[in-house]
C-alpha cells in the first residue's frame, strides 16, 4: 500500500505540470556513476511518458577535465568558471557535443523515448556574449546566453526529448564554452558574494533562469537516485526551491 499512496501523492503534482516544459541541467556527480546514469535516462523518459516535456541541458566538466589532462592542458578555475582559451573551448566542445551528447541520447533511446542531441549552435538555439569572472577577472571564452530560441526547443520538445550541450557561439561566430530548503531571488542574490566554487554559478543561473521567465528552479543531489522524482512528485521534495517570491 505504501506504493500506492506514492503514486496518489504524486498525482496532484502530474496533473499540474502536464504540458508544462521542465529544463533539466545535468552534469557534475551524476554523470560519473554508470548506475546513476542509467537511472537519471529513466526519470527523464517517465517524465515524457506521463506528460511533461523534459528538455536536457547538459556540461561534462569532469570529462572535460580528463581529455585535458591527456593533452598536458592546463585546468583552471575562477568562482567555479572554467577559465577557457581558444584550446580549452576545442576540447570542450568536442568532449560535449561529439561524445558527452551523444551518450545521453543513446540512453534514453534505450529507454524508450526519442531524444534528439543538439548544441547551442543548431537553429542558432544560443547566442551568447562573453562573461568576465565574478569578480571581473577575464576567464577568456566563457559565455553567457543573451538569448534562446525558444520556438526551436518548443518545435523538438514537442515529439522529442532534446539534449542540449552547453556550448554556444556569439555574433561573429566565436565558439563558448558556458558554465551552468526554498530561498527566493532576493535571498539568494544576497548571499552570492560569499559564496565560492561551484556553487556560486549554480545558485546564479537559478536566479537568471527565474528573472528569464521560469517560475522556479531547483537544486538536487544528483549523487542519490531519483531525486528528479523525488523533487517533483512528493509533498516534501529532496532539494533546494528557489522562487521568485518575496
Amino acid at each position: 500500500m505504501r506504493d500506492v499512496g506514492t503514486l496518489l501523492e504524486a498525482l496532484p503534482y502530474i496533473r499540474e505540470f502536464h504540458g508544462k516544459t521542465v529544463v533539466i541541467k545535468y552534469g557534475g556527480a551524476a554523470m560519473e556513476d554508470p548506475e546513476l546514469r542509467e537511472e537519471f535516462a529513466r526519470d527523464v523518459v517517465l517524465l515524457k511518458y506521463v506528460g511533461l516535456n523534459p528538455i536536457v541541458v547538459h556540461g561534462g566538466g569532469p570529462e572535460i577535465t580528463a581529455y585535458m589532462e591527456r593533452l598536458g592542458l592546463p585546468v583552471e578555475f575562477v568562482g567555479g568558471l572554467r577559465v577557457s582559451d581558444a584550446e580549452t573551448v576545442e576540447v570542450a566542445k568536442m568532449v560535449l557535443v561529439g561524445k558527452v551528447n551523444k551518450e545521453i541520447v543513446t540512453r534514453l533511446n534505450r529507454h524508450g523515448q526519442p531524444a534528439v542531441g543538439l548544441c547551442g549552435d543548431d537553429g542558432s538555439l544560443f547566442r551568447v556574449a562573453r562573461r568576465a569572472g565574478p569578480d571581473g577577472e577575464d576567464i577568456g571564452f566563457v559565455g553567457a546566453i543573451e538569448r534562446v530560441s525558444a520556438d526551436v526547443l518548443e518545435h523538438v520538445a514537442s515529439d522529442y526529448i532534446p539534449v542540449i550541450a552547453s556550448v554556444g557561439s556569439d555574433r561573429e561566430g566565436n565558439s563558448y564554452n558556458i558554465n551552468a530548503g526554498q530561498a527566493t531571488v532576493a535571498q539568494v542574490q544576497e548571499a552570492l558574494p560569499a559564496l565560492t566554487g561551484g556553487m556560486r554559478p549554480k545558485l546564479a543561473a537559478c536566479v537568471e533562469a527565474i528573472q528569464g521567465g521560469a517560475n522556479s528552479a531547483h537544486i538536487i543531489d544528483g549523487r542519490i537516485a531519483h531525486t528528479l522524482l523525488l523533487e517533483l512528485f512528493t509533498d516534501a521534495g529532496i532539494g533546494t526551491k528557489i522562487s521568485a517570491g518575496t
